[in-house]
């Protein structure tokens, strides 16, 4: 029985870091030709290498969250960085509240505008629907949305292969002629990159490291875990996961890279199902996906930081449900309002720049930390210790 919930609580645990990296944008395919496919042949390796990133600090972080109790991500790095913390605990607070904003609005506006071409309800009744349904998962705490994190990482899994399997299949020729051209130097459609390893690298890099500020979501999750083993379990499975769909959406991608109609396409996959096989049945299946990815990444990112705010107010005096409910409607309403009033843009500019403060709020501190870590007898320092 023990062994059994330590596996349902370490697939749970993956299902969530599946379901906050692959929202809307991965859904729709856009994220796949930002970042991989159009850097040439290396984009078979660079999912490898952007998960691989993604589930070693994302273990290494859940690791000394379990360990040290620290399930909100403000405890987290006020524990972490030690006599460090007011720079790095508040300089990561600003990146998760810029995320919380925009993450959350993206979802608002990208399942909106999918739900009203479906539907033809109006976007501003589409986008109330979206929030609706995204604060009422957050008001059910950490344990449901581990659970619905779970079912709907299974359900979106599946579409995304009932999607991409019949379309790799039907258009293998096609995907095959185009690794051909690709191999032969040639790039797909709006590529302006030469193909290079290191350029690829670095977009590689770049998408693991950016996907790392979400790391303070994660932390909430290993409360309940009753064995560190179950924390690098779920870390395999997660990259396994990952990576696996991340492959199968860059071959079946490449079925469309060098049709001339990619160039307007803002939902990449989309024209893949259009072009492919079952277009009448895969377009609506395809759509609810990227509905579906939408709801979940504003799930995910609002959840963490109620589970922050509402551990702080319980410092003070009793947590009511009323905080929670209060907490979720906040940041929800805020969510909406950036992308009910245009405001994504300007917040999406800010959140490219502060992405690459991820570098240095996480990435260094997490290898400064390990390397101290080896030179102290307890082997779980602090940032005091360096």
């Amino acid at each position: 029985m023990k062994k059994t919930q330590g596996l349902s609580m370490a697939m749970g645990i993956a299902f969530v870091g599946f379901i906050t990296q692959f929202g809307g944008g991965f859904a729709s395919g856009a994220q796949i030709y930002q970042y991989f496919i159009n850097y040439g042949m290396w984009m078979l390796l660079m999912p490898v290498v952007a998960q691989g990133i993604m589930a070693i600090f994302y273990l290494y972080g859940m690791k000394y969250a379990y360990e040290n109790k620290t399930y909100d991500y403000r405890n987290f790095s006020d524990r972490f960085y030690g006599k460090f913390s007011i720079v790095f605990s508040n300089l990561y607070e600003v990146e998760y509240i810029v995320m919380v904003c925009l993450a959350p609005a993206v979802a608002f506006a990208t399942g909106a505008s999918i739900l009203n071409t479906l539907t033809g309800i109006p976007y501003i009744i589409c986008t109330m629907l979206i929030g609706a349904s995204i604060f009422v998962v957050t008001l059910f705490g950490t344990d449901f949305v581990r659970k619905y994190s779970s079912v709907l990482s299974v359900t979106v899994i599946v579409g995304l292969l009932v999607v991409l399997i019949p379309n790799i299949i039907f258009q293998w020729d096609t995907i095959m002629a185009s690794f051909a051209k690709v191999n032969a130097g040639e790039m797909p459609v709006n590529s302006m990159q030469s193909g290079s390893f290191l350029s690829a690298l670095m977009r590689g890099c770049v998408y693991g490291i950016f996907q790392l500020t979400a790391i303070g979501l994660m932390y909430q999750h290993v409360r309940g875990v009753a064995d560190v083993k179950d924390i690098k379990k779920s870390m395999v499975y997660m990259f396994i996961i990952n990576t696996v769909i991340m492959e199968l959406a860059v071959v079946g991608l490449m079925a469309v890279a060098f049709l001339p109609e990619l160039a307007e396409a803002s939902v990449p996959m989309l024209l893949l199902v259009q072009s492919g096989v079952g277009a009448s049945v895969l377009t609506p299946i395809i759509s609810v996906l990227i509905i579906l990815g939408a709801v979940s990444t504003g799930v995910t990112m609002i959840a963490g930081i109620v589970e922050r705010t509402v551990k702080k107010v319980e410092k003070k005096r009793p947590v009511k449900r009323i905080h929670y409910v209060a907490v979720s409607l906040l940041f929800t309403l805020l969510a909406f309002s950036v992308a009910q009033f245009g405001l994504i843009p300007l917040i999406g500019r800010g959140y490219s720049y502060i992405g690459y403060a991820t570098l240095f709020v996480i990435i260094i501190p997490f290898i400064v930390h390990f390397i101290a870590s080896k030179f102290t007898r307890a082997g779980k320092p602090d940032m005091e210790a360096i």
